[in-house]
């Protein structure tokens, strides 16, 4: 694999990871990396629905304690997006494990690193949960940490209940059906410094109106969170964070700037326990949803909290004499 300078500049190099065909035709997913010479542990970050990697500052964390950092656009997203794709369209999740797999290797076996931590946001967090259930036993991960992973959608269990089975059987015969999107624009409004926020990103690749919303990848997610529900055996140490609160509203709010304004927070942290037996959940008061992206206070809890659990539960292999 021939990894070239990325879209972010020095010192981020990707490669381009070829994947199985799909209904539409070629697919591939994009791994990026940042190297720390001499580390033999590193970090693998997934992102979000609508999302890519671009949080460099997360990077930046985690290159400072030593850890190679790798990121995976996924199929169809951010820039592993192409013109013949139905943006971020999947009909299993269990489809990413080829990539999961492969960016592994490449971290692993090319790159040399004895030991692994994936980190995923939101529906990276979902799919890296799945993923690292079904790997059990193998060796593959060594943590997981999941910020806001999608485990729940932002419904009661009333409309749960009553959309599911409906979401699932138009996902079987018109998986590429479009559904009404309920991704608020004032979410990314809150973050991106054209708006309301600080930071700076491509919004063609994470547009505040989203992508369109498809019916066989809600049910894909669906299924995927009734597996987490009932439990997935993740057999190594789990860090889920989740903000303290959570808001719903169609109109621009301050309190967009610190509260989770996509799912709903106490919802993620009561499925966390589920996920395997050593789970740790934090709240972090004045988050939002991408826990990474808020104001300089939260955020400062978020990292003095992974560096506790970091020191805790993920120490540094011994060196070989």
């Amino acid at each position: 694999m021939e990894f070239r300078e990325d879209i972010l500049g020095a010192p981020y190099e990707s490669v381009e990871l070829p994947l199985t065909p799909d209904e539409e035709g070629d697919v591939s997913a994009t791994l990026v990396r940042r190297l720390v010479p001499g580390s033999d542990r590193a970090v693998l970050y997934v992102h979000g629905y609508v999302d890519y990697f671009f949080q460099t500052h997360l990077a930046d964390h985690y290159v400072e304690r030593g850890y190679s950092f790798y990121a995976l656009d996924l199929r169809k997203y951010g820039r592993s997006l192409r013109p013949h794709h139905s943006p971020n369209f999947v009909r299993d999740l269990a489809a990413y494990d080829e990539e999961l797999d492969a960016a592994v290797r490449i971290i692993r076996e090319q790159d040399g690193h004895r030991q692994l931590l994936v980190n995923g946001h939101s529906t990276g967090g979902l799919v890296t949960a799945l993923w690292a259930g079904r790997r059990a036993g193998r060796g593959v991960v060594d943590g997981l940490f999941l910020n806001s992973p999608f485990l729940s959608m932002p419904a009661g269990p009333a409309v749960r209940a009553i959309g599911a089975p409906a979401v699932d059987a138009l996902g079987r015969f018109a998986g590429t059906r479009k559904l009404p999107s309920t991704l608020n624009p004032h979410y990314v409004h809150s973050l991106h410094r054209a708006h309301r926020g600080e930071w700076e990103f491509d919004l063609r690749l994470k547009p505040a109106e989203g992508f369109p919303l498809y019916a066989g990848w809600l049910a894909a997610i669906q299924r995927g969170q009734r597996q987490a529900r009932r439990g997935l055996g993740i057999d190594v140490p789990v860090l889920l964070m989740a903000s303290t609160a959570s808001i719903s509203t169609t109109k621009w709010q301050a309190a967009l700037h610190h509260a989770d304004a996509v799912l709903r927070a106490d919802d993620i942290a009561a499925v966390g326990p589920r996920l395997g037996r050593h789970v740790t959940i934090v709240r972090i008061k004045g988050g939002v949803h991408d826990l990474v992206l808020s104001g300089p206070d939260a955020r400062a809890q978020f990292f003095t909290e992974l560096d506790h659990w970091l020191d805790a539960y993920l120490p540094a292999p011994e060196r070989a004499e």
